[in-house]
C-alpha cells in the first residue's frame, strides 16, 4: 500500500476585500527559497512516483512507441532567405539538433533543394552545407536549454541568437560571425526572446521586461558597444500594455507594437527617411485594435491596416505611409461578421490573409494587379477537402517570393508542408512529417460535432478515433482537451504521442469552448470577464454531449487543459465532477483570485482586460471568486486528478497547483490527487525532445490508467 500523501500545514492568512473575508491556509507555499517549501514539493514528487510506480513499464512502452514512430534523423524543408536556403536538422540520439544553410543557385531559385534525409551528423545533407548553430553543443552542461529565436543580419554574415538555460524566459543574446565561427564580444543579457536587425545590419533591437514580467522596453544595440550604452528606443509606462519590435518583410520599416488585451498602438521607423524618427501611426484609442503591414499597391507604398474599428471581426484598410487618422483607412477587405480576419502578409505580387470561418482556418490569396482598383485583382481561398483541418502560412521571409509556404494538418494527417505558386495556382506537397511503423491515416476517422451548451450555444468539437475502435458501437474511452482564453484557438493537429492512446482504443477530442477564438471575436468576448462561466459550461456540455451521443461514458472521460486551460480543468472539477473519470491540469492557473489581487506578480496588471481587476472592482472580485478553482474546493467526491507544474515557471507560479492539491486533500471526499513538479523547467515544461517524450509518456500512462487501458495491447 502506498504511504500517506504529504499534508501541508495550515497557516491561515486572512484578507478583506469588498466586504468579503478570505482565508488562505497555504499561502506560505509561495516562499520559493524556503527549504521547507522545497522539501514539501519533493515529498509530493516522491508520493506521485510511488502512486504511479505500477505504470513504469507502460511509461517506458509509450516512450518507445513515440521514439519508434519518429524519424529521429530528419530535417525541415529549406526556406529561402536572401542568398541561402535555411533548414533544421535533427539526429538520432540527440536532444536538440542543428540549424544549417546552403547557397541558392540563383536569384530565380524558388524550388527548395532536397537534402539527404539519412545523412550522418558529421556529413552534410546538401553540398556546401554550413552549420550555423549546433544546439546540442550549446545545451551541453545545462539541465534546461531553450533557443529563444535567431536572426540573420541583412548581409547574411552575422547571426544573433538567444538562449535560456534556466527556464525563466530571460534570454541572453549573442552574435556569431558565421563565416569565421567566432562570437563577437557583444552580449545582451535579460532579453525577452531574440532580436531584430535594422536594414543596415549595424543595430539590433530587442525587448526587456519589468519586475512584473511585462515586456515594457525596446532597446537598440550598436554592434561593438557594451550593453550599458544601448539606446532606449521606447518605454511603455502603462502597466496594461506590453511591447514588441520587428522589421517588415520589405525590410523598409522597423515597427514597434504596443498593446493591451483591447487596444493597440504602432510606431514605425522608415529606413528611407530615418531623420523623421519613430512615429506613431495612429494613437491608442480604447477598444481599437490594429496592426500595420507595408505593401506596394498599384506601384505606390501603402500600409495595410488590419483593424476592428469597423467591426469586431476586423477588416483590412489601406493607408498612406504616414501617421493616419481612422478616416484615412480606405477599406480593402470589408468587415464580415461570418469571417474573422486574423493576419495579413504582403508580398511584391500578392497578399495572404489568414482568416477563419465556421470554426476552421483559411488562407486567402489576393493577387496584385496594378491596373485594378487599389492594385488588387483576383481574390480567392486555397481549398482543402477534409472536414476538420488546420492551415496556415509560415516560412515566407522574402518580399519578392512568388510562392506561399504553408502548413496543413488534421488530427489523422501528419503535418504537411506545401508551396503554393501564385503564378500558376499550383499546390505542391514538399514534405509530410513521416510516421514510422506503417502508419495509415485511413485507419482513423475524424468528425466535427456540435454540442449544445447550457444556454443553447452550439460548441464545436473536433474528434478523432480509430475506425476499428467504434466497430462494435460500444462507448470508448475519450481524452477531451480544452483551453478557452485569450482568443487563442486550439485548432486540430496531429500528434505521434497521441497514437499511443488512439491505438489502444480511445478517442481524442478538442472542445472549442468560448474564450478561444475558433468562432470569431464573439466567441472570445462571451468567454471572458463577467461571462467566463461560459468556458466551463461549454466544456462540461461537450463531455455530456459525447456521452449522450454514445461516444463514451463519464467514467471513461479524461479531461485535460494547461495554463489558462488548467483553470478550466480546475473549475469543472468543482462544478461538474460527475462528468469525468479523471482530469489533468498542466501548469494550471487554479489560484486565479490570489494572483489577480496581487499587482506585483508577473503579468497580473496586463491580465485585467481578460479576467477583471478584483482589487478595485467588487463585481470582478465576486465573478472570479465564483469560479476560481482553489476557492471553490468543497466536501464532494472528485475525479482522479493529476496536476503538473514547473518550479521555474514565471507565468503560472508552481504555488498555484501546490496550494490547490493541498486544499483538495483537506476538503474533498476520499481524494485521489497527485502533484508532479519539474524542478528544472519553465512554463513550457522540460527541454529536449527525449525529455519531452518521457514527460508526455508519464501523463499519457496516467490517462490510460484512468481509462482502464493501462494493460491494453499496443
Amino acid at each position: 500500500m502506498p504511504e500517506q500523501p504529504p499534508v501541508a500545514d495550515r497557516r491561515p492568512v486572512t484578507a478583506e476585500h469588498h466586504g468579503h473575508t478570505r482565508v488562505d491556509d497555504y499561502d506560505w507555499l509561495r516562499e520559493k527559497d524556503s527549504p521547507e517549501v522545497v522539501a514539501h514539493l519533493e515529498a509530493e514528487n516522491a508520493y506521485t512516483r510511488e502512486r504511479t510506480d505500477h505504470l513504469a513499464g507502460l511509461r517506458e512502452k509509450i516512450f518507445d512507441e513515440i521514439r519508434s514512430r519518429t524519424l529521429e534523423t530528419d530535417l525541415s524543408v529549406p526556406t529561402r532567405g536572401r542568398e541561402h536556403w535555411y533548414y533544421g536538422r535533427s539526429f538520432e540520439g540527440r536532444e536538440y539538433g542543428a540549424t544549417c544553410r546552403v547557397p541558392i543557385a540563383g536569384p530565380d531559385d524558388w524550388t527548395p533543394p532536397q537534402p539527404a534525409e539519412d545523412a550522418a551528423p558529421d556529413q552534410p545533407a546538401l553540398p556546401g552545407e554550413q552549420v550555423l548553430l549546433d544546439l546540442d553543443a550549446l545545451a551541453e552542461g545545462h539541465e534546461f536549454f531553450s533557443l529563444g529565436g535567431s536572426a540573420m543580419s541583412p548581409d547574411s554574415r552575422l547571426l544573433a541568437y538567444a538562449t535560456d538555460v534556466v527556464g525563466d524566459e530571460r534570454y541572453t543574446i549573442r552574435i556569431l560571425d558565421v563565416d569565421t565561427g567566432e562570437l563577437l564580444p557583444d552580449v545582451i543579457e535579460g532579453a525577452l526572446g531574440g532580436g531584430t536587425w535594422d536594414r543596415s545590419g549595424e543595430h539590433l533591437y530587442y525587448t526587456t521586461v519589468d519586475d512584473a514580467w511585462r515586456a515594457d522596453k525596446i532597446w537598440r544595440h550598436r554592434l561593438g558597444t557594451p550593453q550599458a550604452d544601448d539606446e532606449l528606443v521606447f518605454h511603455e509606462t502603462d502597466a496594461r500594455f506590453w511591447v514588441g519590435v520587428g522589421r517588415t518583410r520589405s525590410d523598409r520599416f522597423i515597427v514597434v507594437a504596443s498593446g493591451s488585451k483591447t487596444t493597440s498602438e504602432y510606431r514605425f521607423l522608415d529606413a528611407d527617411r530615418p531623420e523623421l524618427g519613430l512615429r506613431t501611426f495612429f494613437p491608442r484609442t480604447e477598444g481599437v485594435e490594429y496592426s500595420i503591414e507595408h505593401a506596394v499597391l498599384g506601384g505606390e507604398d501603402r500600409f495595410l491596416v488590419l483593424h476592428n474599428a469597423a467591426g469586431p471581426d476586423f477588416e483590412v484598410g489601406v493607408a498612406p505611409i504616414e501617421p493616419t487618422p481612422r478616416e484615412g483607412w480606405t477599406p480593402l477587405i470589408a468587415h464580415d461578421p461570418a469571417v474573422r480576419l486574423e493576419e495579413v502578409d504582403a508580398f511584391a505580387g500578392h497578399l495572404v490573409v489568414h482568416q477563419r470561418s465556421n470554426g476552421l482556418t483559411q488562407l486567402r490569396i489576393l493577387e496584385l494587379d496594378p491596373a485594378a482598383q487599389h492594385g488588387v485583382g483576383d481574390d480567392y481561398l486555397i481549398e482543402f477537402d477534409e472536414e476538420v483541418y488546420t492551415v496556415g502560412s509560415g516560412g515566407n521571409p522574402r518580399f519578392d517570393q512568388p510562392t506561399v509556404r504553408l502548413g496543413y494538418v488534421t488530427m489523422a494527417i501528419p503535418a504537411s508542408v506545401y508551396d503554393y505558386d501564385v503564378r500558376t495556382r499550383e499546390l505542391t506537397l514538399l514534405k509530410r512529417a513521416p510516421v514510422l511503423g506503417g502508419y495509415d491515416p485511413a485507419d482513423y476517422e475524424e468528425h466535427r460535432l456540435w454540442a449544445p451548451s447550457s444556454d443553447g450555444e452550439p460548441v464545436p468539437i473536433s474528434l478523432v478515433v480509430r475506425r476499428d475502435a467504434r466497430a462494435s458501437g460500444e462507448p470508448v474511452p475519450l481524452h477531451l482537451y480544452g483551453y478557452g482564453a485569450y482568443e487563442t484557438s486550439i485548432d486540430p493537429s496531429f500528434s505521434i504521442a497521441r497514437l499511443s492512446v488512439l491505438d489502444r482504443g480511445a478517442a481524442f477530442a478538442i472542445a472549442h469552448v468560448r474564450g478561444g477564438g475558433e468562432m470569431g471575436r464573439r466567441w472570445y468576448d462571451t468567454g471572458k470577464l463577467d461571462q467566463k462561466q461560459h468556458t466551463f459550461d461549454d466544456f462540461a456540455a461537450a463531455a455530456r454531449y459525447l456521452v449522450q451521443e454514445g461516444w463514451t461514458t463519464p467514467e471513461l472521460i479524461v479531461g485535460e487543459g494547461a495554463s489558462a486551460g488548467g483553470l478550466l480543468i480546475g473549475a469543472v472539477a468543482n462544478q461538474a465532477p460527475e462528468a469525468f473519470g479523471g482530469l489533468v491540469a498542466g501548469v494550471p492557473f487554479v489560484d486565479a483570485l490570489t494572483t489577480m489581487l496581487d499587482a506585483s506578480l508577473p503579468l497580473t496588471v496586463t491580465e485585467y482586460d481578460e479576467w477583471g481587476d478584483p482589487s478595485s472592482d467588487a463585481a470582478a472580485y465576486e465573478t472570479i471568486a465564483s469560479y476560481a478553482p482553489y476557492d471553490n474546493v468543497t466536501a464532494q467526491r472528485y475525479p482522479r486528478i493529476l496536476a503538473e507544474t514547473s518550479f521555474q515557471d514565471t507565468r503560472v507560479l508552481y504555488v498555484e497547483p501546490a496550494k490547490w492539491i493541498a486544499r483538495l486533500r483537506e476538503r474533498a471526499v476520499d481524494p485521489d490527487v497527485l502533484l508532479r513538479v519539474e524542478m528544472a523547467a519553465g512554463h513550457g515544461g522540460v527541454s529536449g525532445r527525449y525529455k519531452a517524450w518521457r514527460d508526455r509518456a508519464f501523463t499519457l500512462a496516467w490517462i490510460l490508467d484512468v481509462m482502464g487501458l493501462a494493460d491494453a495491447a499496443s
